[in-house]
């Protein structure tokens, strides 16, 4: 198993793949693989990196590039027709008249070779595996956003509790429970600071019919006996907070009529809704 690994780590896989080794080689690595599972596993697997690697790495080249290519192609053709065979003594590095003897080239040497396939193959998987971290590291920013949208918006229904709670710890404010009008079962329930200055409405604890797009609901403080208008709401179902209004430092009584949406000048007497007396 040892020589096996060793054998796949000199790197001639990635030269076989590349098509850079002798036809011996070529015949030594598919011998290797039929024979040995772990060599033609890892054969695949150099074999599908680099096909990816290509997809990922194409470059359509332009008209232009591709023309002088193939001319200069077709020029070097013509050039090698001009050339005579060499001899075959000229393949040898030393030969004699009377006696030939025939020394074979040293063999290159592959160190280079195999170091380039090393490097390449090394790269392939660094590029795969730095496509991986940076999908995982996207992802992660993704749930980090929402985590903190999620932490904004429980800070804010935090805060908006805590401002709700100090409306009723708050001395100064007056709790006023409007009652429906003509045999109704609707009410709400009002907070008035004439210190402050401040109206709100509970909006949680609100019971009035649900109102549809054009109109509203909108509340009346009668001052001296002359109603002054301090704002439209809505009554929805997901309705769960205090509703601040417009401000007033006075009035005797609150009522809530039903009006087109944005509010009327004066209330509509036969729309209202709820009222209360201090």
């Amino acid at each position: 198993m040892e020589d096996i690994k060793a054998y796949i780590e000199t790197g001639i896989l990635e030269l076989y793949v590349l098509g850079d080794i002798s036809p011996d080689e070529k015949l030594q690595v598919e011998a290797m693989a039929l024979k040995h599972p772990a060599v033609k596993a890892e054969l695949d697997a150099i074999e599908l990196s680099m096909e990816l690697y290509a997809e990922e790495n194409a470059v359509e080249p332009s008209e232009n590039l591709r023309g002088r290519i193939l001319g200069s192609i077709l020029t070097n053709l013509g050039d090698d027709r001009n050339f005579n065979a060499a001899p075959d003594h000229e393949e040898s590095d030393f030969y004699e008249e009377d006696n030939i003897v025939l020394l074979s080239k040293p063999s290159g040497n592959n160190f280079y070779k195999y170091a380039f396939a090393a490097s390449l193959a090394l790269l392939i998987a660094s590029t795969i595996a730095l496509v991986s971290v940076y999908s995982r590291l996207q992802q992660s920013n993704g749930q980090l956003i929402a985590l903190q949208l999620q932490n904004q918006h429980f800070t804010n229904r935090v805060n908006l509790m805590d401002k709700e709670l100090s409306v009723f710890r708050d001395p100064s404010f007056k709790l006023l429970k409007l009652q429906g009008t003509k045999n109704h079962d609707m009410a709400v329930m009002v907070a008035f600071s004439p210190a402050k200055k401040k109206v709100m409405i509970d909006m949680r604890n609100m019971k009035l019919p649900q109102n549809d797009k054009d109109h509203q609901y909108q509340l009346w403080a009668l001052v001296g006996g002359k109603p002054v208008d301090l704002g439209v709401f809505d009554a929805t179902a997901d309705s769960t907070h205090m509703k601040e209004m417009k401000s007033i430092a006075l009035a005797d009584a609150f009522a809530v009529t039903l009006e087109p949406k944005g509010g009327s000048v004066n209330p509509t007497m036969d729309q209202m809704m709820v009222l209360g007396k201090f």
